[in-house]
């Protein structure tokens, strides 16, 4: 994507530029969705723009929007809009990102409020260039909702905190109620999608979280029809599992533009439906797989069955 600004092109993703087109398979029938035209959408942008906020929803162009925003379900995306790393799979804007703005806990937290949410999904972009992380910025949003709207259950979904020395600890004894962190894809994927993240730091960031706090709800999710094979699929399970994780969401990679990875097979639902009863077997609380599952879809109802299966695996 390119905007002209002072008659000089700006590129969204300009580490993509120079690559290649990616072929472009054409989706099939349950992977479409209708554009956004309801009341409720409406009345969600109007708060998002008021409040001068950031949605993931808009940024990685997710199919969803329609649907979440009319239910007034919007994933707020903190510490800014451009991104420190450059993964093969993510529309996000990628560059040198501005400095972090002090009023952005109030203004979730407010929005937060109007919005009348019972549960609400925060994520961040990466950042590398701060000492944390921003980790204490996720502390601040956590602690702020909690003033403005002390009845809405809090789910995050941040960033790996590589090589922060330890500040992820913070974020941990903040409480939410769900720590969510993607592994995204299985190992073997990792240099040509998510080149500046590392697998096994991920799986520990999760583990940490449940050894900090037993109590906390933890979730990660991956995406399918990148070449993984099923026995990888089933590998990274046994991976979340050993590290404790209660909530795992699989869905269909879709390919933002022709600069980004390619989807090498669109993925059937069957085949979704096949991987939740594998996970299921294998332990996880709580599992979401579907062609259009994404982290924070049906996020809410979701919360509500993984307490409910907590309670009931506990007699």
């Amino acid at each position: 994507m390119v905007t002209i600004i002072d008659g000089k092109p700006k590129y969204r993703h300009p580490e993509k530029r120079n690559r290649p087109d990616t072929p472009v398979l054409r989706k099939p029938d349950w992977i479409r969705v209708k554009a956004p035209t309801s009341r409720g959408f409406a009345e969600t942008q109007e708060i998002v723009n008021s409040k001068g906020l950031v949605t993931v929803c808009q940024e990685a162009g997710c199919p969803n929007i329609g649907e979440c925003w009319t239910k007034k379900h919007a994933t707020m995306m903190i510490l800014g809009e451009v991104c420190t790393r450059a993964c093969s799979f993510c529309n996000v804007s990628t560059g040198k990102p501005s400095p972090v703005d002090p009023s952005e806990p109030e203004r979730v937290a407010e929005a937060v409020r109007e919005m009348g949410l019972e549960h609400v999904v925060i994520t961040s972009v990466d950042r590398d260039d701060l000492e944390d992380g921003g980790a204490m910025h996720f502390v601040s949003v956590i602690e702020e909702i909690r003033k403005a709207s002390p009845g809405t259950t809090i789910e995050i979904l941040t960033p790996d905190f590589l090589r922060k020395d330890g500040w992820e600890n913070r974020v941990i004894d903040a409480r939410p109620d769900v720590f969510n962190h993607n592994l995204e894809t299985v190992p073997r994927l990792y240099l040509s999608i998510r080149p500046g993240a590392r697998y096994y730091h991920s799986i520990r960031l999760l583990e940490r979280v449940k050894l900090r706090d037993p109590n906390q709800f933890t979730k990660s999710g991956l995406m399918v029809g990148l070449g993984e094979t099923k026995e990888e699929v089933m590998q990274v399970m046994d991976d979340m599992r050993s590290a404790g994780i209660d909530f795992l969401t699989i869905g269909q990679y879709l390919q933002p533009t022709r600069k980004h990875a390619a989807v090498e097979r669109f993925v059937h639902p069957e085949e979704f439906a096949a991987y939740e009863e594998i996970a299921r077997a294998k332990g996880f609380l709580m599992v979401s797989a579907s062609p259009l599952t994404r982290s924070s879809y049906h996020a809410g109802e979701d919360f509500q069955k993984l307490r409910a299966a907590r309670l009931a695996a506990n007699g």
